[in-house]
């Protein structure tokens, strides 16, 4: 079977223009892998970095003829594109099959099968059932049926078919299809996950259950009752440190990818593995600096035994983490009571002042129910107490599958359903004292609030060349940001220049 996958043209943050930084969509090589190695013949699209617009799609679509073709999306503000895309094979190839994936499609099913130009959805980990699903499909409904972990029309209505457990071992699973991706073309920005990002994990899932995060859920053990509803419980999996580090050397070596970008949910959970892995990496000396999701509980046990030292030597150079809330009730009620005020300062107090080169990323959730403008403001004050080298202010935002969407859209917060607004830079409700438009207008005072020539002078004089090079392309994009808004005839210092995506100059072509 000829198998298409697809990661179609999409709008932008305005902080990542066309020509800066794309990295590879790991769901795309990791699809392509298992197909191929049932026998497919699997070709790849990845329209961002070719800067393929969407006729130059439709006439790839036209060209491949596949016979199937799947697109994946665990974002929903990319859902429309992913679904536009689909709808587009479907009227050039009728015959072909058309399969979406992904998070946000798992989690809407009913709703994504009223598109009668999608023919399946994998549900949660895709690759046994993508690849089950393939070799059923020759033999009609009766054979798809039998596949687990799917969801499709039958008689009218959507049937979903029961869960698949988890893949035990991930080793097991070839290596991702790098070759079948255009690895030139990712991370060639000179500042940004420089020299030659690339994007990689090693463990799959979380133990932990915040309420506003879909990314557990989507690779979570799955309970079905006789009722067929379900329950999930967190799981967290990794591949060998051994495999892991082959993976690397294809991307340092045959790729040259220099700077690694894990998308791991929870990097750090293990310190067993992250111990043997600083040691294989330093052992390989394959060159690569890397950045890394992480908790900041377990950075202050890895600190403690000595193995966060160890990741430091092996090249860690950026560590982002979920810092949300300043305040311990609104923790508890996100779902982090594993969190505190006390330990984000610990933990970024660490890596101030024992690994000042790496790069340090606290992201923070505004705008929830109780927020008022002197709460919101207490998270820029509190980024800024931990000095870190850049702070995410997001709003909250009611993701599909989420415990906060199901409580949202039961009381009624929900004020867009436009999947194209849930960028997490756009507010999607209001709080019980602020509209959505003075949440807006608060997010650029966050910023300008931690920003100061003393934070930018610090960071571009930082020995860690890594370091050094963040800030540049920083104030690089800003620069370009503003000349932007300013020759649109637009105030450059309003939210909108930069919540809200873009279209590359492609996107149409």
């Amino acid at each position: 079977m000829k198998v298409l996958l697809i990661q179609p043209p999409k709008r932008f943050w305005p902080y990542i223009s066309a020509d800066d930084n794309f990295l590879t969509p790991q769901w795309m090589p990791c699809l392509a892998a298992s197909a191929r190695a049932a026998g497919h013949t699997v070709a790849t699209v990845d329209c961002a970095p070719l800067k393929m617009g969407w006729k130059s799609l439709a006439e790839t679509i036209k060209r491949v003829d596949p016979d199937a073709v799947g697109v994946g999306e665990n974002h929903a503000v990319y859902s429309h594109e992913s679904i536009r895309a689909l709808k587009l094979a479907k009227e050039i190839c009728p015959g072909a099959k058309t399969i979406a994936g992904g998070s946000h499609f798992t989690n809407l099913i009913e709703d994504t099968l009223k598109n009668d130009f999608i023919d399946y959805i994998v549900c949660r980990e895709g690759e046994e059932s993508f690849v089950e699903l393939l070799a059923a499909i020759p033999d009609g409904e009766s054979a798809v049926g039998g596949v687990r972990g799917i969801a499709f029309r039958k008689d009218g209505r959507a049937v979903e078919t029961p869960p698949r457990p988890l893949i035990g071992d991930l080793d097991s699973l070839p290596l991702p299809a790098y070759d079948l991706m255009p690895m030139h073309l990712y991370g060639t920005s000179k500042f940004l996950f420089s020299p030659g990002g690339a994007t990689i994990h090693h463990s799959r899932g979380c133990v932990s259950n915040c309420r506003f995060c879909a990314w557990w859920r989507q690779m979570a053990d799955v309970e079905q009752s006789e009722d067929g509803s379900v329950s999930l419980k967190p799981r967290w999996r990794t591949k060998s440190v051994e495999k892991t580090i082959a993976e690397i050397r294809v991307l340092a070596e045959k790729h040259n990818k220099r700077c690694l970008v894990f998308v791991d949910e929870y990097w750090n959970k293990d310190p067993e593995w992250s111990a043997n892995f600083a040691d294989a990496l330093i052992t390989e000396n394959l060159g690569v600096e890397w950045f890394a999701f992480m908790r900041a509980d377990a950075v202050i046990r890895d600190e403690k035994s000595g193995v966060f030292e160890k990741l430091a030597r092996s090249g860690l150079v950026h560590v982002s983490i979920g810092v949300e809330r300043v305040e311990q009730d609104e923790l508890k009620g996100m779902g982090k009571p594993f969190y505190s005020e006390n330990t984000a300062i610990e933990c970024f107090g660490i890596l101030k002042n024992k690994y000042p080169n790496i790069f340090r990323q606290g992201t923070f959730i505004v705008g929830v129910r109780h927020e008022t403008p002197a709460s919101m403001l207490a998270q820029a004050d509190f980024a800024r107490r931990l000095e870190l080298d850049y702070p995410g202010f997001h709003p909250i935002t009611p993701v599909p599958g989420t415990a906060f969407w199901s409580e949202a859209e039961a009381a009624g917060w929900i004020e867009t359903r436009d999947f194209a607004d849930y960028d997490w830079m756009t507010p999607i409700i209001s709080s019980e004292n602020m509209s959505r438009e003075r949440i807006e207008e608060l997010l650029i005072v966050l910023s300008k609030r931690f920003v100061s020539l003393k934070w930018f002078l610090k960071g571009i004089t930082s020995k860690g060349l890594y370091k050094r090079k963040m800030y540049i392309w920083w104030l690089i994009v800003t620069i370009r940001v503003l000349l932007t808004s300013i020759r649109s005839f637009v105030w450059p210092f309003k939210t909108k220049v930069y919540a809200g995506l873009v279209k590359p100059p492609w996107y149409d072509d």
